[in-house]
């Protein structure tokens, strides 16, 4: 009878979906394409049922982690931070390659006459400007970070209209279709972009490349191993840094990914609090 009951119990664990989710850092249909191989990849390394479920905003994958509804998901820089903060225990897992030392570009529309510069140029002053996301590192955080560096005033008051795209892919159509005369995108969506001839380089140009910072991360919750049985986090953990289909890792774009732990992120959190985004 105990037996069969400890049985029971191994399957009732082992049968709960492993749900995950991510940051809608571009189109939705790009990312449902990217993590539906990826769940069929974790799938078959973890042997459980994986999910991917799709989030409309950044405050909806970070509400997703904090209530459990997914266990692991790939986010930013700062909304790792504001999720990680929100679920004690919880793990920055793997970052990619590339995201160890991330940056972004400003962008301009070629009508506004800028060219590639060491610094942001004074010429941007009055002009109009986008963001990404709100919640976005490479969309909000750093880029509203170097304005206030090198102008030592808030974006408002530096540019003549402000605004938020919601994600990276939109903000370069906006600057590309003169919408907005200056943008801030993270580099992996423009060179994607830029290699798949997805750019009117006629109309829209870099202006500045930020120094780096790290960024993107898979982050998972602490209670995964009661949930699912102990090891399971470290066979996660295996599973993303031996996740080595060139496919898989070109969707993304990333050339692989690497360990990285919650400590990496305290440049984020700092800026985050200096600017006044994190409390």
């Amino acid at each position: 009878m105990l037996s069969s009951l400890l049985l029971f119990t191994s399957f009732a664990v082992s049968a709960q979906p492993f749900v995950f989710t991510a940051i809608p850092d571009e189109d939705e249909t790009k990312l449902v394409e990217r993590f539906r191989g990826i769940a069929d990849y974790l799938q078959e390394e973890l042997g459980v049922e994986v999910r991917y479920i799709p989030v409309k905003s950044y405050a909806a994958a970070i509400s997703a982690f904090r209530n459990n509804q997914v266990q692991l998901a790939w986010f930013g820089g700062l909304s790792g931070v504001q999720a990680r903060e929100l679920v004690p225990g919880s793990e920055a897992l793997a970052q990619g390659v590339e995201d160890e030392a991330f940056y972004n570009y400003f962008i301009a529309h070629t009508s506004t006459g800028l060219e590639m510069s060491d610094t942001l140029p004074e010429e941007m002053r009055g002009k109009t400007f986008t963001f990404g996301s709100k919640g976005s590192t490479s969309g909000r955080l750093i880029p509203e970070y170097h304005i206030r560096r090198v102008f030592n005033e808030a974006p408002e008051d530096v540019f003549s209209r402000v605004g938020f795209s919601g994600n990276h892919t939109r903000t370069l159509r906006l600057v590309e279709a003169g919408t907005y005369e200056l943008g801030a995108i993270n580099f992996a969506v423009w060179e994607k972009e830029l290699a798949d001839g997805n750019i009117d380089t006629d109309e829209v140009k870099v202006i500045w490349k930020t120094p780096a910072y790290p960024n993107y991360q898979w982050s998972i919750r602490g209670d995964v191993d009661e949930r699912y049985g102990d090891g399971f986090k470290e066979k996660v953990r295996q599973a993303l840094l031996n996740m080595d289909d060139p496919e898989l890792l070109e969707s993304f774009p990333r050339s692989g990914f690497i360990p990285t732990e919650n400590e990496n992120y305290e440049p984020i959190r700092s800026v985050a609090e200096q600017i006044g985004i994190l409390d």
